[in-house]
């Protein structure tokens, strides 16, 4: 899938317990992004983390749960902003943020833009 050089990268915090139907909820909005052909979607689990509530929230605990879920997905911004609306009434969606990228290799291949030697 071609990502453009000018994106945006889409970060969506979740807690690892939170569900949505019979899925996690981050597996169901890395499941959706792809059933929508978005360019890519990397779901990163951390090991400490808090938010709102202030609760720490770490992998130190032996049976540790709701540990901080990032999902990080990067495409056009006319593509990223249509997945945003679907998310709108989505519950437990903590963080949400939204920065332009440049993409300089996307999928192993340069994209253009970047320094040539």
């Amino acid at each position: 899938m071609d990502i453009p050089t000018d994106a945006v990268r889409l970060r969506l915090y979740v807690g690892e317990d939170k569900r949505h139907g019979d899925r996690t909820l981050y597996e169901a909005i890395a499941l959706k992004a792809r059933d929508l052909r978005l360019a890519g979607v990397t779901v990163v689990r951390g090991t400490l983390g808090f938010g709102r509530s202030t609760r720490l929230h770490t992998a130190k605990v032996l049976f540790s749960e709701d540990l901080p879920m990032t999902i990080e997905i990067i495409d056009a911004e006319s593509k990223i902003n249509a997945f945003l609306d679907l998310l709108q009434d989505v519950p437990d969606i903590g963080l949400v943020t939204l920065e332009r990228v440049t993409v300089i290799r996307g999928g192993g291949a340069p994209t253009g833009g970047g320094a040539t030697s």
